[in-house]
């Protein structure tokens, strides 16, 4: 990457141009990069502002796409790098004592849980749960019953089993690589009123916070975001597990 200042970037006029971009600077020369991480900890975005932008990134994933899998495909490379960069971020600004990045699983989850959702979205997600099935100890599940990002999409009936918070779980992806637990991240709509099983097959799942979730009935736009970590994930857990 170079490290050129633009064009005008850095003279005393007021706010120069780089190039033919149309791009204005600050005459200081100084650009949102320069700010201290903590200035902005406590700043929010309009919902207008989000819902605009994230339906452009939506509409852009869906330029030539085959079907609906590849395009929460798209949506979950989106947010992968974000990420991987909010693990860094958050863990920064945590005081200097609590500073340490989650050391087993169920700790990560909760980081997730609490601190990347209350980050990104002004809240707690709503329940933390594992899978109860005994045929997938690796399965783990974060459910949001109204998801922000799926507050200001309207959905056509010919791709109802789209869920665009798969940009969601591309954030959760990649925190969870970004930590050193390799997982993939999907999410799944439930509409049913059983346990919160997402549409894989992988059964209800009992509350690794406690209690078993409520129905889809009232959450018709519940969403379970499911993380099935890798073997090696897991191989460490059980090594972690004997040794203490």
């Amino acid at each position: 990457m170079s490290n050129h200042l633009p064009a005008g970037a850095g003279n005393g006029g007021g706010g120069g141009r780089a190039g033919d971009s149309g791009l204005r600077y600050p005459s200081n020369g100084k650009t949102i990069y320069h700010r201290p991480l903590n200035r902005t900890k406590t700043a929010e975005l309009s919902k207008a502002a989000f819902a605009y932008l994230f339906a452009e990134m939506v509409s852009y994933a869906q330029r030539r796409v085959t079907g609906i899998q590849e395009l929460e495909k798209r949506l979950n490379l989106q947010g992968h790098p974000i990420g991987l960069k909010l693990l860094d971020l958050l863990l920064f600004r945590e005081p200097p004592r609590t500073q340490l990045r989650p050391l087993n699983i169920i700790a990560l989850l909760h980081f997730i849980k609490i601190n990347v959702w209350t980050h990104l979205f002004g809240r707690q997600a709503d329940r933390l749960e594992k899978s109860s099935n005994p045929d997938t100890p690796d399965e783990f599940m974060i459910i949001d019953n109204e998801p922000l990002v799926n507050a200001y999409i309207s959905v056509p009936k010919e791709m109802s089993q789209l869920n665009c918070a798969a940009f969601a779980a591309g954030i959760i992806e990649g925190v969870c690589d970004g930590a050193g637990f390799p997982a993939r991240v999907t999410a799944h709509t439930v509409g049913d009123t059983g346990g919160s099983g997402s549409n894989n097959g992988s059964g209800g799942g009992t509350g690794a916070d406690g209690g078993r979730g409520e129905g889809g009935e009232m959450w018709p736009g519940r969403t379970v975001f499911l993380v099935k970590f890798q073997p090696e994930v897991l191989e460490r857990e059980a090594l972690i597990g004997a040794k203490s």
